[in-house]
């Protein structure tokens, strides 16, 4: 990945770019971020091969259990095209929960888990406009969960993510296929919270 300098405009909870998207703006408290053409983070299960360009943005987490949410929404024009919630240990371990379109054009809830290759998920379609995504840790598990109003949540996937260091989260967008894609983060939040249930994500 191709590390690059903070922009003058700070972006919220101290997020940096590891790799700057085609444009951002940060206007009202939303965060909108603009992926370039055929940008993909994604590393292929079949043969290895690795794709690590989309708008990736990423802080460090505060000790202990956290929680970070935001509420998307995404213009979706092509197959693939997402924004997403990210944990990033290194190149070889990270997780994406993402706001995504199908290919047969149902916009949806994804998620991939990478240890060294990638392991994807589709959730379930979403018929709301715009959703709300939360990556959980509680001690060395992590938790994705997704809602249509950000107070009834459902579990998306548990998992451990393993590798060394500490991780990062953030925020990504990607448009493998397309032109484009813009993904709006309306309140973003990272935050000290502990995990309750882990079934009904409260």
């Amino acid at each position: 990945m191709n590390a690059e300098p903070r922009p003058a405009l700070p972006l919220p909870l101290d997020l940096a770019w590891v790799t700057a998207p085609a444009s951002w703006s940060l206007d009202g408290g939303v965060l909108a971020v603009t992926a370039a053409a055929r940008t993909d983070l994604f590393t292929d299960p079949l043969d290895g091969s690795r794709r690590q360009d989309a708008a990736l943005a990423l802080t460090v987490p505060p000790e202990g259990d956290w929680q970070l949410s935001a509420r998307l929404r995404v213009g979706f024009a092509d197959a693939w095209d997402a924004g997403a919630l990210v944990v990033w240990g290194d190149d070889d371990h990270w997780a994406k929960l993402t706001f995504e379109r199908a290919p047969d054009g149902t916009p949806g809830v994804f998620s991939v888990v990478t240890r060294g290759r990638s392991d994807d998920a589709i959730a379930a379609p979403v018929a709301v406009d715009a959703l709300w995504l939360r990556i959980s840790r509680t001690g060395d598990r992590l938790a994705f969960h997704s809602s249509e109003n950000g107070r009834v949540w459902a579990l998306v996937r548990q998992f451990a993510l393993g590798g060394p260091g500490t991780v990062r989260v953030g925020v990504g967008a990607q448009s493998p296929v397309g032109d484009g894609c813009r993904a709006e983060f309306e309140t973003l939040r990272l935050t000290p919270t502990p995990l309750a249930h882990l079934f009904d994500g409260r």
